[in-house]
């Protein structure tokens, strides 16, 4: 019976060198084909053109490059650019280039499906599948790095884990493609441009704090008031507000990096006194930023972006107790690639 060849991404460079050994040839063969597979994002073993022929045919022969192939982009009338990725297994997710005139930022997905429940979200209603490998997330990177200088002449400046599934739910293979992304070894991108998202899962922002992590946090909020919070996001009623806060608290005295909001007002949900009052005293324990995000349908009238008075009366409420407050406008909507989209209108 034919052996199932080994994904050689998953190797790593001292298991490359040893491969080689094995094999009876020099260790620094696995350098070689280490860089091929990341600074270079080789595809294929065809392309490494500084191993003989019979190299690469044992390469064939023993691994394989499960790369991801994009299966359709689409280009919004601002820019934005949504990619639907197909993975090794014949799964889709879904990735977004979002241009500004200083930036392109790309925000990948972590998941196939999410492992949370919001219901304003149409990703959460995708059953989560599987956890996506760091060479996956790597992937959805180098394409949209090689999009932005493509269609924007510069390459890649930030990078939003804010796609599909929850980045803490997939915990180990996030922090392994950070540190490849990050790595001279890899794209060489600085932590400090990176966000990871997570709608709130105390033990592992804990953990990220132990693990002392370079790049940024943002977390999805919605609302500082627990009765409110849980009507909206379920899983809430685990991970709890005072669990969060908690959690948040010791991610700053170990960090003392800033921390961001990501913040929906929708009508009648949270738009009145009261949640902006609890949203100020959520944040005072540490710098914060709060991001108003507008809100972008998903097909259903249970969720109706708040009135503009509404979204003013956060904006000058915060101010006046020192939060740094944006209003950020949503791209990409015409092509359901903007904030909480992303699988909308793609599943087929």
């Amino acid at each position: 019976m034919e052996s199932k060849k080994r994904d050689i991404r998953a190797l790593t460079r001292e298991q490359l060198r040893d491969f080689f050994v094995s094999q009876g040839d020099k260790a620094f063969r696995g350098n070689q084909v280490y860089e091929w597979l990341w600074q270079k994002s080789a595809y294929s073993f065809d392309v490494m053109t500084n191993l003989s022929k019979a190299t690469r045919d044992m390469l064939e022969e023993n691994f394989v490059i499960n790369h991801i192939q994009v299966d359709q982009m689409q280009r919004s009338a601002d820019g934005t650019i949504k990619n639907a990725v197909r993975l090794h297994d014949d799964l889709v997710v879904e990735s977004v280039l979002i241009p500004t005139k200083t930036r392109t930022t790309a925000c990948v997905s972590s998941q196939v499906g999410c492992s949370l429940d919001c219901k304003f979200c149409a990703t959460a209603r995708l059953k989560r599948m599987r956890n996506l490998n760091p060479d996956e997330i790597y992937d959805q990177v180098v394409a949209i790095d090689n999009e932005s200088r493509l269609y924007f002449d510069r390459p890649l400046s930030n990078i939003v884990f804010m796609g599909m599934g929850e980045p803490l739910m997939n915990y180990n293979n996030v922090l392994k493609a950070i540190e490849k992304i990050t790595s001279p070894e890899g794209l060489g991108m600085s932590p400090k441009r990176i966000t990871v998202s997570t709608s709130g899962v105390p033990k592992l922002i804990k953990k990220m704090a132990d693990d002392a992590v370079k790049f940024k946090l943002a977390v999805s909020l919605h609302s500082a008031i627990d009765e409110t919070r849980t009507s909206i996001m379920p899983f809430n009623a685990t991970f709890t507000l005072a669990d969060l806060r908690e959690a948040l608290v010791y991610w700053y005295q170990k960090t003392k990096s800033r921390i961001t909001y990501e913040y929906v007002v929708w009508e009648g949900i949270n738009d009145q006194r009261k949640d902006v009052d609890a949203l100020v005293e959520f944040c005072r324990f540490a710098p914060s930023k709060v991001n108003l995000i507008e809100y972008n349908p998903i097909d259903d009238g249970d969720f109706q972006q708040a009135s503009n008075i509404a979204i003013e009366m956060y904006v000058e409420t915060l101010e006046k107790n020192g939060i740094t407050v944006t209003v950020r406008r949503s791209r990409g909507k015409d092509i359901d690639a903007a904030c909480g989209q992303l699988a909308n209108k793609s599943e087929s």
